[in-house]
């Protein structure tokens, strides 16, 4: 962060130290040096993530010298949103002029009044009109906009190539349903030596939130359209459990190790130990870094089944307090940073020269010309192997966003994962009868 945005942070937070908490906002002083707009905007890297946060602070001084009127003060954050003290700060008044977001947030925030509405700045966005529409609805709300994405993640099935090819199968056709995940898992394991054919997570939440992506690619729901009723004891959720207890204890694919995490799967997968499990691409550099996997092996197929690919994502959205000219310049530092593909996080030329993956299926944003041409920038600078993930990238699944009260709800259903893989005579009909009365009345405590 440069000196003048040291001094600037230093005066408003003395400012604030005088007012009550409530009553100042990043956005009370809109006036920089030389009567330029300022904005304040979080999630920049912190000073640990060296490259990254040197990028960021090179794409303000860019953007400050294409927009001589806008004075950028960037607050570093790690993670960029702490659910801890997200709502705290945004009821007291204490966010930035841009704020990040999840896209499970952005409902809340707009049901308690606290964006700005952006809509009539939105066509100023170059290509705003081939954002994919599932995407921009997040932000919408009674014809109104409140905010934009900065990337978008589906879930899909990240399989090992090597493992495949060892197995007799062929990598270039990866299973399309549940019932050939099951039958090229089965293959997998009996190479022996420790391999897995299919991993799933059971705790932390995390095996709430593989049943809801699993749920969604049978054409199931975990609530009802109204919000106010469970939908897991259905027979979308009793297929997801018995596809999985069938692996589990009839065939043998999945391991004798449960109640495994995220990172105890990227740890088998990178190990060379594991065929397949449930993620987005963000993974596959994960693995990579962490565990000393391949990209020549890692690939991702689109969402066995087809019928819908659980949906993620972040973006920005606006304090409510900000002028007009603070929002105008917040949206056109948005569409620098994160919009434009070339620009930003998208200079995937200077990320190739920083050895950062190019070529993966992401931020997976736009349609259109917008696509063509971020697809195109890819394909010049990759430095992995695009066609593991060409599969994913060319099929279209609907996505759907996670159900609300999403972290409680994946609480509950933990236990029922975890019940089906440890327990080779749990009762899934009772398993999936207790969650739905448990989530029933989460659900009628929320209202």
């Amino acid at each position: 962060m440069r000196t003048t945005h040291l001094r600037a942070a230093t005066a408003a937070l003395a400012a604030c130290s005088l007012l009550a908490a409530a009553a100042c906002s990043s956005s009370d002083d809109d006036t920089g040096q030389g009567g330029k707009v300022r904005i304040t905007v979080n999630c920049e890297p912190p000073k640990s993530a060296a490259i990254d946060r040197a990028s960021f602070e090179e794409d303000i001084a860019l953007f400050e010298k294409q927009n001589p009127d806008i004075d950028i003060v960037a607050h570093d954050a790690f993670p960029c949103m702490d659910p801890k003290t997200f709502d705290a700060k945004l009821a007291g008044g204490q966010m930035e002029t841009v704020y990040y977001v999840y896209f499970t947030d952005v409902a809340n925030v707009v049901k308690r009044h606290q964006a700005a509405d952006i809509s009539k700045y939105t066509d100023k966005v170059a290509g705003y009109g081939d954002i994919q529409p599932s995407v921009t609805d997040i932000f919408k709300s009674d014809g109104k906009t409140y905010g934009l994405p900065r990337t978008n993640y589906s879930m899909g099935l990240i399989y090992n190539k090597a493992l495949f090819s060892k197995a007799g199968l062929d990598p270039s056709k990866p299973p399309t349903t549940w019932e050939e995940v099951r039958a090229a898992a089965k293959k997998i394991a009996g190479l022996g030596q420790g391999t897995v054919g299919y991993a799933d997570y059971s705790a932390s939440n995390q095996g709430g939130w593989h049943f809801t992506a699993e749920m969604y690619s049978q054409g199931g729901t975990m609530v009802s359209e109204d919000g106010k009723k469970a939908t897991v004891d259905s027979p979308e959720g009793k297929a997801v459990l018995q596809s999985l207890k069938d692996m589990r204890w009839a065939d043998n694919s999945m391991g004798t190790k449960q109640l495994l995490q995220i990172t105890d799967v990227q740890q088998l997968m990178g190990a060379g130990k594991l065929g397949m499990y449930l993620s987005a691409p963000d993974n596959i550099p994960e693995v990579v870094k962490k565990y000393k996997g391949s990209y020549d092996d890692l690939a991702i197929a689109p969402m066995p089944g087809n019928k819908a690919t659980l949906l993620g994502g972040d973006g920005y959205m606006f304090n409510r307090k900000a002028t007009p000219e603070q929002i105008e310049a917040g949206v056109k530092w948005v569409e620098f940073q994160n919009l434009q593909p070339g620009s930003g996080s998208n200079n995937w030329e200077r990320a190739a020269r920083n050895k950062a993956p190019v070529g993966l299926p992401q931020p997976n944003l736009w349609t259109g010309a917008t696509a063509d041409k971020d697809n195109t920038l890819k394909k010049q600078y990759a430095n992995v192997p695009v066609e593991n993930y060409q599969l994913f990238q060319d099929t279209v699944v609907p996505g759907k966003l996670e159900p609300p009260q999403a972290q409680q709800i994946y609480s509950v259903m933990d236990g029922v994962m975890s019940a089906v893989l440890t327990n080779r005579n749990a009762d899934i009909d009772k398993l999936l009868g207790d969650a739905s009365d448990k989530i029933d009345r989460l659900l009628a405590n929320q209202r």
